[in-house]
């Protein structure tokens, strides 16, 4: 069982598609007035009217078993599971239809639902990713039901894009990881198969390790956050498993440095020489000037003072 989560503006479009396929049914649904797409899609938009300030109204989230788990999934039993799976989402007291298709060998339900509950209040998207991941585990764990296999035997070939190319950077840093120690190994082990890297700061100016957030990867042109190809490939987790190796490319950075003008001075840190290697121009040395290091006014005559007065003797 996983969930694919999606947010958007229309009621329109979403209902028509769950609705478009020749077996759609509805298993289960709360405030919307059943009948044609339109009086549907007008239910919806009616409570949106509660709260017009919000952008994205829609909540879609399509919910999809492993085939081995069909002959247990009876449309009661699939509404059941996708109920529960809706309270530990925190998605309550609001408008919901829940629409089963059988047009593909994993069985599945659309959840369509107004972010806008009864009560004119959003329901809230926040950590959204993880919640599923949470609730989804959880209930494959309580009801036994068939877990996802392993990313790696995936037949790659029969994909599209961009799910093709996920794929494929899912698999290649499983690999990489297994003979890479550090950061740097792992960048040029990414680099050739196509694959960059690209470190998220949590100020917009920093390029220091400890303000490292977060990590894409890119290829094919396609950028995808790391949390989004694997969880286990998080920055924080990748970090757990790969070191920074100090020592190694401090000797690479010390020699750069030569005596310049102070407009041209530049503060090094690793991640630049890490990443420079790349030609990405991922991160670049931050501007700092001797002004800045300097000691502030007052200290400086603090200190004056202090050595004046060691001169005098009573």
């Amino acid at each position: 069982m996983i969930g694919k989560i999606k947010k958007g503006k229309s009621f329109g479009g979403c209902v028509r598609y769950v609705m478009g396929k020749d077996d759609a049914k509805i298993i289960e649904s709360d405030g919307v007035l059943l009948g044609t797409n339109k009086e549907m899609i007008d239910s919806f938009n009616c409570q949106c009217l509660l709260n017009p300030k919000i952008k994205q109204p829609l909540g879609h989230i399509a919910l999809s078993f492993k085939p081995e788990d069909a002959p247990r999934l009876t449309d009661e039993f699939m509404a059941k599971i996708a109920l529960e799976y809706m309270s530990l989402m925190g998605i309550k007291n609001t408008q919901f239809i829940l629409v089963r298709h059988h047009n593909t060998d994993n069985p599945h339900c659309h959840l369509v639902y107004n972010r806008i509950n009864y009560d004119g209040k959003v329901i809230s998207s926040q950590n959204d990713f993880k919640r599923n991941e949470i609730a989804t585990k959880r209930l494959k764990d309580k009801y036994g039901l068939t877990y996802a296999e392993d990313k790696s035997k995936t037949n790659v070939k029969k994909l599209h894009d961009p799910e093709r190319v996920k794929y494929e950077i899912h698999n290649a840093v499983k690999a990489a990881l297994k003979r890479c120690r550090t950061w740097e190994e792992f960048n040029e082990e990414l680099k050739r198969r196509g694959i960059h890297l690209e470190f998220a700061f949590r100020r917009k100016n920093s390029r220091a390790v400890d303000d490292i957030q977060g990590l894409r990867f890119i290829k094919d042109g396609l950028t995808f956050k790391a949390s989004d190809v694997s969880r286990q490939f998080s920055y924080s987790k990748l970090n757990e498993q790969l070191s920074w190796d100090k020592p190694k490319m401090q000797t690479e950075i010390e020699p750069k440095q030569q005596p310049i003008r102070l407009e041209e001075e530049h503060s090094y840190n690793i991640t630049d020489n890490l990443i420079e290697s790349n030609g990405m121009g991922l991160l670049t040395p931050l501007n700092t000037s001797q002004e800045d290091e300097q000691a502030p006014s007052w200290q400086k005559q603090k200190k004056d003072k202090k050595k004046k007065n060691r001169g005098i003797r009573f």
